[in-house]
């Protein structure tokens, strides 16, 4: 266990209203991407990815761009597990998927064993940011767990 997510878990004890941050970051070389599709074809995809983060990667013209979309997407997947301290738990890969948002923004659905982990340590919400060039792709996420902030309507007891 990481010294901060020992100091998480001691927050959680001292103070389980608290909301606590949880950060993973991961960087993925584009060409390990590319050697796996050359190699294991659309199988590695199909074993990784879901069928929305595959038709989103291949929205873009060219392997080189798909290569580097992909990449972003495994990246997150990564940050992710490192987020929720899952790096032994079993979780497949297509449990952890990186969406689009109507804006363009990168969401993150969990769905399995990373869905059960996250509810265990009480996430309530997600930040995540990919990067990538011809080289490299990265991915931070942040999960903020804890009890969420009162609403004025919560601590106004005459609010109905």
């Amino acid at each position: 266990m990481t010294i901060a997510h020992e100091l998480a878990h001691q927050l959680a004890a001292a103070r389980p209203e608290a909301a606590c941050v949880r950060v993973g970051i991961d960087l993925c070389p584009v060409a390990s991407i590319a050697e796996s599709l050359a190699h294991f074809g659309e199988r590695f995809g199909q074993r990784l990815f879901t069928p929305q983060e595959l038709a989103d990667a291949h929205a873009v013209c060219g392997d080189a761009a798909l290569h580097q979309r992909l990449a972003a997407r495994f990246a997150a997947k990564e940050a992710v597990i490192k987020a929720l301290d899952l790096p032994e738990a079993g979780v497949g890969w297509r449990d952890i998927e990186l969406r689009r948002a109507a804006d363009g923004r990168p969401t993150l659905a969990l769905h399995g064993r990373a869905a059960e982990a996250a509810a265990r340590l009480g996430v309530r919400d997600w930040a995540v940011s990919i990067s990538h060039e011809a080289a490299h792709a990265c991915a931070v996420v942040v999960a903020l767990t804890g009890a969420p902030a009162p609403t004025p309507s919560d601590s106004d007891p005459t609010t109905p």
